[in-house]
C-alpha cells in the first residue's frame, strides 16, 4: 500500500501541483492539505481518492500558485482604520513619528490577506485531472512493489510446503519410538511378563491416533494451494483475504507442532512459523 505520486499542471493563469503519499492501514484514511479555494470540493477530492486507492493511510496536499501580478488580494480597510486609531494614538502620547504608520499598518493581521474566492467550477475540472494523475502514478508505484511481494510471498508459502514434505518421513520414525517408549516404560515398571499384549496395543492406537496430524498436514496443504489461488486472481484488493488464510494456515502450523513429539519434527515447525510471521509482515503492504 505504500507509494508516492506527483503531479502538476497549469491552469488558467494558476500552477497547480498535487502530491500524494500512501502508507500501509487497515481502512481508507486521508489526512487532506488544500488551499481554500478547494475546501469546497474536499470531499469530492476524498471520494476520487476512495476509489482510484481504495485502502491505506493517505497524505495529499494540493497546492495552487497564482501566476504573475493578477494575485487577488483583498485589504480590510474597516480592521486598518482601528488600527490607525490606536497606533496614532499611542505616536502622539510617545511622540513617535508618524512617518512609518503605513508601513506597520500593512503587516498588521488580516489587513491585507489574499482573495479566498472560490474555485470555478470549469477549472475544478482541471485540478481534478492533476489529482488523478497523482493517484495514477501512485497506483503504478504500488504495482511495481507489488510484483516484488508477489514473488517474496510465493516463495515463503513454497517454503512451508518444502518444510511439510519433510515432516513425512519423519513421522513414520516417530510413531515407532513412541511404541518403543511406551513399551519400555511399562516393563521397568510392571515387568514384560505382567503386561497384557493385547491392551497394551489398544492403549497404543488409542495414543498414537490422538498424536496423528493427518487431517492437520492436509488442511495445511490445502490452505497453502488456496493462499497461492487468490494470489493470482486479478482482485484489485485481496489482501484482507491473504491475511485470513495466514491464520488458518498459523492454526493448522500450531497444532502440527502441538502434536508433533518429536525434536526433529518441532525443529520443522518452528522453521514453518518463521516462514509464517515473514508472510504475515509482507500481507499488512498488500491492499
Amino acid at each position: 500500500m505504500t507509494g508516492f505520486g506527483r503531479a502538476e499542471s497549469a491552469v488558467n493563469d494558476r500552477q497547480v501541483v498535487a502530491e500524494i503519499r500512501s502508507l500501509n492501514g487497515k481502512l481508507f484514511d486521508v489526512s487532506a492539505k488544500l488551499p481554500p479555494v478547494l475546501k469546497a470540493y474536499e470531499l469530492d477530492i476524498r471520494s476520487l481518492l476512495n476509489g482510484m486507492l481504495i485502502r491505506g493511510t493517505l497524505d495529499i496536499t494540493v497546492s495552487i500558485r497564482q501566476e504573475g501580478a493578477s494575485r487577488p488580494m483583498t485589504v480590510n480597510t474597516a480592521l486598518a482604520g482601528y488600527y490607525y486609531q490606536s497606533m496614532r494614538q499611542i505616536a502622539q502620547e510617545l511622540a513617535i513619528p508618524e512617518e512609518q504608520v503605513l508601513a506597520t499598518l500593512m503587516r498588521m493581521p488580516e489587513v491585507v490577506a489574499p482573495d479566498q474566492d472560490v474555485l470555478a467550477e470549469e477549472e475544478w475540472v482541471h485540478v481534478k485531472a492533476v489529482i488523478e494523475a497523482a493517484a495514477g502514478q501512485l497506483t503504478e508505484h504500488r504495482r511495481k512493489e507489488g510484483a516484488s511481494l508477489e514473488h517474496d510471498l510465493m516463495l515463503r508459502i513454497s517454503n512451508i510446503e518444502r518444510l511439510l514434505e519433510q515432516v513425512h518421513p519423519l513421522e513414520a520414525q516417530r510413531t515407532e519410538r513412541v511404541r518403543t517408549r511406551i513399551r519400555q516404560s511399562l516393563e521397568e515398571m510392571i515387568g514384560s511378563d505382567k503386561t497384557d499384549p493385547n491392551r497394551l496395543e489398544q492403549e497404543m492406537i488409542y495414543y498414537i491416533e490422538r498424536m496423528d496430524f493427518s487431517e492437520e498436514k492436509t488442511r495445511l496443504t490445502q490452505h497453502c494451494i488456496y493462499f497461492r489461488e487468490i494470489l493470482n486472481r486479478n482482485d484489485i484488493a485481496k489482501g484482507k483475504m491473504l491475511g485470513f488464510t495466514l491464520q488458518e494456515i498459523g492454526r493448522e502450523i500450531n497444532t502440527l507442532g502441538a502434536k508433533a513429539n518429536d525434536a526433529g519434527i518441532q525443529q520443522l515447525v518452528i522453521q514453518m512459523k518463521d516462514e509464517l510471521e515473514k508472510s504475515k509482515e509482507q500481507v499488512l503492504n498488500v491492499l
